[in-house]
């Protein structure tokens, strides 16, 4: 599923169980130790797919450890992304030389619990998903939402090394054509030598999941 919504050279690897002989270097078991064994099997799966999109590019099998707020530690000169909800796993990995950054999410096609909604969308957001919703009431437009906005924040963190809340990104989802623009509404840091506005990226909704994917490209301002 998640390849149709990444770009041509990028690798990706997707998982719908936790395979029973789903194994983990010691490093990472240390990551997980004390983790309740959902945790660990969707940790475990996570990590399977990783390498398994790394191994698509010719890196080796190795530890994939978890640096600040427990974001992915990629191979030097590669970029990427793991996601897991209920009944899905994938990883999006690509080369530095070609992707800044990649951020990926997936959740189940159901509607936010009650509450969240308001904590998590702007009030223009929420009338353009009013909008949607008479338009498409077929998808959770409100769960992909915030899809795209733990994508937004998965692509943003890696470049920035700061945390950016849902208030700080504008999603605007074009049903149309499967994409979404994410319009930063905080700067980003100077000191990472481009500008940083916002992320373009692509949605699908398919099998009772849905899926986001931002892969910035190298030469993207």
């Amino acid at each position: 599923m998640i390849d149709a919504i990444v770009p041509a050279g990028v690798a990706c690897a997707e998982a719908f169980s936790d395979p029973p002989d789903a194994a983990l270097f010691p490093e990472e078991e240390a990551l997980v130790g004390r983790a309740v064994d959902k945790r660990r099997r969707e940790f475990a799966t996570g990590r399977g797919c990783a390498r398994s999109a790394l191994a698509a590019l010719g890196v080796a099998p190795a530890p994939i450890l978890a640096g600040d707020r427990g974001a992915p530690l990629w191979p030097p000169g590669f970029v990427g992304s793991i996601t897991h909800c209920s009944g899905y796993r994938a990883a999006v990995v690509a080369s530095a030389r070609d992707a800044r950054t990649i951020g990926v999410d997936a959740e189940p096609d159901d509607a936010l619990p009650d509450g969240v909604l308001s904590t998590v969308a702007l009030p223009g957001e929420r009338g353009r998903l009013r909008d949607l919703a008479l338009a498409a009431p077929g998808i959770s437009w409100d769960r992909l939402l915030f899809c795209a906005k733990e994508a937004t924040y998965k692509a943003w963190f890696p470049l920035t090394g700061r945390w950016l809340g849902f208030e700080d990104a504008d999603i605007t989802i074009n049903p149309a054509d499967g994409t979404f623009e994410a319009r930063l509404l905080v700067e980003a840091p100077a000191d990472i030598g481009f500008p940083l506005t916002g992320f373009s990226g692509r949605w699908l909704a398919s099998g009772g999941l849905i899926l986001t994917a931002i892969v910035q490209a190298r030469d993207t301002r």
